[in-house]
C-alpha cells in the first residue's frame, strides 16, 4: 500500500514534524543542558561553561544564510524543502559521531568546543528545514496545534537525550553517550526518508517520480525577487516588533537555563545527573502539556492573551526563587520549581513561535520565518554571553531577577504588536506583488 504525502494526510503531516522536532531536540538536550551540567560536575568555571554555550548557539545565527537557500534552490522531484531535511540529518548524524570521537573533553575544551559548533550548525540547518517544511505543507488553521506538537516533541526528544545521555557519560564515557544519540538520529531519519511532501514525488533520486505542480509554482528561482520582498515585509512596524520578541525571549530562556544547572551544582549540591534528570522530567511532562493543551489553549483564548498569562507566571516562579532562599537547598522545591518553569516556558515559547508564523508572508514564509528563529538564535547567545559577566559581578538572586526584567521586556513588546495589522499589510505586500514580480520556476 502506498503511503500518502503529507500534503494528503492532516495525521502525517502531524506525525511527521513531531518526529522532525524529536530528532532536533536529542542533541539540543545533551549539548545545550547536559554538557554543561556534566562540566559544571567535573569543576569546569562559570566561564568555561559559558564559553561552551556560546559555541553551541552562534552556529543557530546562521540560518538566515541557508533559509534563502533553501527557498531559491532545491530537487523538486523529491519535494521544495525535503531534500533539506535529509541532508540535514546526514549531517546531524556525521557531527554526532565526530564529536564522539573528541580525546579527553573535559582537558581538552577548544576541541570540544569546536566540534560542538559543528554539531550544532547540522542542528541549525536541520531545524530551518524543518521550519521551512512546516510553513510549506501546514495550512493555517493548523499551525498553532502544529506548533504546539513541535515543540513539545523536541522537548520529549530532549528530555529522552537528557536521561540516556547523562546516564551513558557517568556509566561508560563521553563516546558511548554521543554514539547512543547519533543510533536515535538515524533510525528517526527513516520517517522523512519515506515521508514524500506531495503526491508522486520521488522518494530518492533514483526512484520513479516527478516535480509536483503546486512545488513549481510555489519555487522563486529570482534572487532580486526574494531580497525585495524581505526588505519589505521586515520594514513593517510589527515585523520589527516580531523580530525584537524573538530575540529578548529566547535570549531571557537560553540566559536562566544555563544559570540554572550551574546554580543547583554549585549552589545546592546537585551532580549533573541529578540536574539531567529533574530537567528531563520537567520535559517530559512540558512536552505532553505542549502537545495536548499548548496549541489547543492558543487556538481557544488567542495567541496574545495566553502568552501574557505565561510571561507572568514566569516572572513569578523567578521572583519567587529570589525571596525564599531558604529554599534552595530543598530538592522537592528546587524539583518542582524546575517541573513547573519548564511546563509554562514550553507553552509560551509555543505562543510566540505560533505568532512569528502567522506574522509571515505567503510568498516568502520559509524564508521569512527562519529569519524570525535566527534572530531568536541571536537573542540565545546575547543570553549566553551574559551569564559569565552578570554572575561574577552579582549575586544568585540579581542574576535571577535579570531573567525577570528580561521577561517583563518581552511582555512589553507583545503589548505593542498588532497581528491583525500585520496580516493586513502583508495582504497588501502580496497583492502587489502578485503576478510578474513573482516569477514561476524556470
Amino acid at each position: 500500500m502506498k503511503i500518502p504525502a503529507l500534503s494528503q494526510s492532516p495525521f502525517l503531516r502531524y506525525f511527521n514534524f513531531i518526529v522532525l522536532y524529536f530528532v532536533e531536540g536529542l542533541p539540543q538536550g545533551m549539548i545545550f543542558i547536559g554538557i554543561p551540567a556534566w562540566l559544571a560536575t567535573a569543576g569546569k568555571s562559570v566561564s568555561e561553561i559559558g564559553a561552551f554555550a556560546v559555541a553551541c548557539s552562534l552556529p543557530w545565527t546562521f540560518k538566515f544564510v541557508v533559509a534563502p537557500l533553501m527557498d531559491r534552490y532545491t530537487y523538486l522531484p523529491m519535494g521544495r524543502k525535503r531534500p533539506w531535511v535529509l541532508l540535514s540529518h546526514i549531517g546531524l548524524i556525521a557531527s554526532l559521531i565526530g564529536i564522539a570521537f573528541v580525546k579527553d573533553p573535559l582537558n581538552n575544551l577548544q576541541t570540544l568546543n569546536i566540534a560542538a559548533f559543528i554539531l550544532s550548525s547540522c542542528g541549525a540547518i536541520q531545524d530551518a528545514a524543518g521550519d521551512a517544511m512546516a510553513v510549506d505543507v501546514i495550512p493555517d488553521d493548523q499551525q498553532a496545534r502544529a506548533n504546539g506538537f513541535m515543540q513539545g516533541s523536541r522537548m520529549l526528544g530532549s528530555s529522552l537525550a537528557l536521561v540516556l545521555g547523562s546516564w551513558a557519560l557517568n556509566h561508560y564515557n563521553f563516546k558511548i553517550a554521543m554514539l547512543t544519540i547519533s543510533v536515535l538520529v538515524i533510525l528517526l531519519t527513516l520517517v522523512p526518508l519515506l515521508l514524500r511532501e506531495k503526491e508522486g514525488e520521488k522518494i530518492l533520486p533514483f526512484t520513479p517520480g516527478k516535480a509536483s505542480p503546486a512545488s513549481a509554482e510555489m519555487q522563486m528561482s529570482n534572487w532580486s525577487t526574494i531580497l525585495k520582498a524581505l526588505f519589505e515585509v521586515f520594514s513593517l512596524r510589527n515585523s520589527i516588533l516580531v523580530v525584537l520578541l524573538m530575540f529578548v525571549t529566547q535570549g531571557a530562556y537560553n540566559y536562566f537555563e544555563h544559570l540554572l544547572p550551574i546554580f543547583t551544582v554549585k549552589n545546592a549540591g546537585w551532580t549533573n545527573v541529578d540536574y539531567s534528570q529533574i530537567f528531563a522530567t520537567a520535559d517530559i511532562i512540558g512536552g505532553i502539556g505542549g502537545i495536548f493543551l499548548g496549541g489547543y489553549l492558543i487556538e481557544r483564548f488567542g495567541k496574545k492573551t495566553m502568552i501574557n498569562i505565561y510571561f507572568f507566571i514566569i516572572m513569578g516562579l523567578a521572583l519567587t526563587l529570589v525571596m525564599i532562599k531558604t529554599l534552595w537547598s530543598n530538592s522537592l522545591f528546587m524539583d518542582s520549581f524546575i517541573i513547573t518553569y519548564r511546563l509554562f516556558n514550553a507553552f509560551a515559547k509555543i505562543g510566540v513561535f505560533a505568532v512569528a508564523m502567522q506574522c509571515c508572508s505567503k510568498n516568502i514564509s520559509a524564508t521569512q520565518f527562519t529569519l524570525f528563529m535566527t534572530f531568536g538564535a541571536t537573542g540565545s547567545i546575547a543570553g549566553a554571553a551574559l551569564i559569565g559577566p552578570i554572575k561574577d559581578h552579582f549575586s544568585w538572586e540579581i542574576s535571577f531577577l535579570f531573567f525577570v526584567g528580561f521577561l517583563a521586556i518581552a511582555w512589553l513588546l507583545l503589548k505593542n504588536l498588532d497581528i491583525d495589522q500585520q496580516i493586513s499589510k502583508i495582504s497588501d505586500l502580496e497583492k502587489k506583488h502578485s503576478g510578474s514580480d513573482f516569477p514561476k520556476i524556470e
